[in-house]
C-alpha cells in the first residue's frame, strides 16, 4: 500500500505504461494525501496541495491513459461547501482537475434499504450520469446492490422487462409473455418472482437477450459448460 498520494499516482502511472493492466481503480482521492501534508505538523495550514497533486498527475496520466488501453477510475467523495445559500452546497475533493479531465463522471447515492424480516441485504442505489464524452448525459439509473453479491441481475431484468411490458402484472400475480405468446407464471409477489428467474436460467436468458434485442446490443450465449451439461 503507498504511503503518501504521489506514491500511489506513480504507482497508477507506471501500470498504465506498462500495458499489463486493462483496469484500475484508485479508492479513494480523498484518501490521496501529498507527502508534504503527512509530514507536516498536526493542525498545520495547507491549502489546495492535494489540488495541485492531482492536477499534475492528471496530465501525465490522462496523456498514457491516450495511448493504452487501460481505464482508470476514481472513486470520490462527496463534502459540504461551507456558506453556501443557493445551489448545491455538496462539491468532490481534490479539486476541479478530475472533473474535466474524466471522460465519464458517474453520481452514486444511496437509497432505502432492501429487506427481508428485519435484516439489511443491500440499498437500492441511483446512478446518475453527470458527465459523458462517449455518450448522452444526464441519464439515471436505479439498481439494487446487495451486500456481499452486488448489483441483483435478477432483480435488474425483473424492473426492465416490467417496464418493457415482458412481464405482465395482474394484481400480485406476475407473468412472463414469452416469445411464442404463452404466459410463463412467475409467482405471487415480486420476491417470488424474481427467486423463480433465478431457479430458471434459460427463462432469464430469453428475456435478457429480447431487452438486448430491443436496445440493440450485443446478445448473450450460453456458456460451453451449460452446453456440455446439456448434451
Amino acid at each position: 500500500q503507498p504511503d503518501y498520494g504521489e506514491q500511489a499516482l506513480d504507482i497508477v502511472d507506471g501500470l498504465i505504461r506498462s500495458n499489463a493492466v486493462d483496469l484500475i481503480v484508485v479508492d479513494s482521492v480523498a484518501a490521496l494525501v501529498p507527502r508534504t501534508e503527512i509530514e507536516g505538523a498536526m493542525g498545520e495550514l495547507q491549502v489546495g496541495l492535494q489540488a495541485r497533486l492531482m492536477s499534475q498527475a492528471l496530465r501525465k496520466i490522462s496523456g498514457n491513459v491516450s495511448k493504452s488501453k487501460c481505464i482508470v477510475i476514481f472513486i470520490n467523495q462527496t463534502r459540504m461547501k461551507i456558506g453556501v445559500v443557493y445551489g448545491n452546497p455538496e462539491t468532490t475533493t481534490g479539486g476541479v482537475a478530475l472533473k474535466f479531465y474524466a471522460s465519464v463522471r458517474l453520481e452514486v447515492r444511496r437509497g432505502s434499504a432492501i429487506r427481508e424480516g428485519n435484516t439489511v441485504l443491500g440499498n437500492e442505489t441511483t446512478i446518475k450520469v453527470v458527465k459523458n464524452k462517449v455518450a448522452p448525459p444526464f441519464r439515471e439509473a436505479k439498481v439494487d446492490i446487495i451486500y456481499g453479491q452486488g448489483i441483483e441481475h435478477a432483480n435488474e431484468l425483473f424492473n426492465l422487462a416490467l417496464s418493457e411490458n415482458m412481464i405482465d402484472r395482474k394484481g400480485a400475480w406476475y407473468a412472463y409473455i414469452a416469445t411464442d405468446g404463452n404466459e410463463v407464471s412467475l409467482g405471487q409477489g415480486k420476491a417470488n418472482g424474481v427467486e423463480f428467474m433465478k431457479e430458471n436460467p434459460e427463462l432469464m436468458l430469453e428475456m435478457e437477450n429480447r431487452l438486448r434485442t430491443k436496445f440493440n446490443l450485443p446478445l448473450l450465449e450460453v456458456k460451453k459448460e451449460e452446453k456440455d451439461e446439456d448434451s
